[in-house]
């Protein structure tokens, strides 16, 4: 029986009132995120927004240590195959289960689980998810190679047909379910401004109990 076969996506931490030593990691992680990220070439561009994505990682699912993974499109490479091919620690270059962990599940970042098995976003087409600011979920949308945000399945369909060019692309291939927000990992400040129905506390996932079926 296959194990945990989640991949989670790392958000953003909000500065609203963490710890010191939070907050100076936050803004560490945000200077490296700004440092690596690609400038803009083009200021006639619309604004899309930027995605509220940190970085990615997912599970071994021999040892369920956590590997954060360069890139989106590697991790959306290793989230299209999850059932038919396992993540496993070896996939990542000279790295095995013996070496600990890239990142604990934690709450010093809020955490979010991908459905697995979902298909690779189509070439020159970029997913975005932005974190709502109580944090009840991420809205997924997409942005075409001409730069318009695309947020419904008929929006694509209507681009689709107004640019041919893009043919072999269909509007069943995007998908914009929503990413699960792991609850336990909001900050508490967060939490304490919802109703208790609207951000009770979920457990951590557990190894060998969860099944990824999200």
């Amino acid at each position: 029986m296959l194990i945990i076969l989640l991949l989670l996506l790392l958000l953003l931490l909000r500065l609203f009132g963490r710890k010191e030593r939070e907050k100076e990691f936050s803004r560490n992680r945000k200077s490296l995120m700004d440092s690596q990220r690609t400038p803009r070439t083009s200021s006639k561009k619309p604004q899309t927004g930027t995605s509220s994505i940190d970085l990615y990682a997912a599970q071994c699912d021999e040892c369920h240590k956590w590997r954060v993974i360069n890139s989106e499109e590697e991790f959306e490479e290793i989230r299209s195959k999850m059932s038919e091919e396992p993540f496993y620690c070896n996939k990542k270059p000279g790295v095995s289960c013996d070496d600990p962990a890239d990142i604990e599940y934690n709450s010093t970042r809020t955490w979010a689980i991908d459905k697995p098995d979902l298909q690779k976003t189509p070439e020159g087409f970029k997913r975005h998810l932005v974190l709502r600011k109580d944090y009840s979920k991420l809205d997924a949308y997409y942005i075409t190679p001409k730069g318009k945000k695309v947020r419904t399945r008929n929006e694509i369909a209507a681009f689709l047909k107004e640019n041919p060019i893009y043919e072999g692309i269909s509007a069943s291939d995007f998908d914009f379910a929503s990413p699960k927000v792991m609850e336990d990992t909001i900050p508490e400040i967060v939490g304490k401004k919802g109703s208790d129905s609207s951000h009770k506390k979920m457990r951590p996932p557990k190894d060998e109990e969860e099944t990824g079926s999200v």
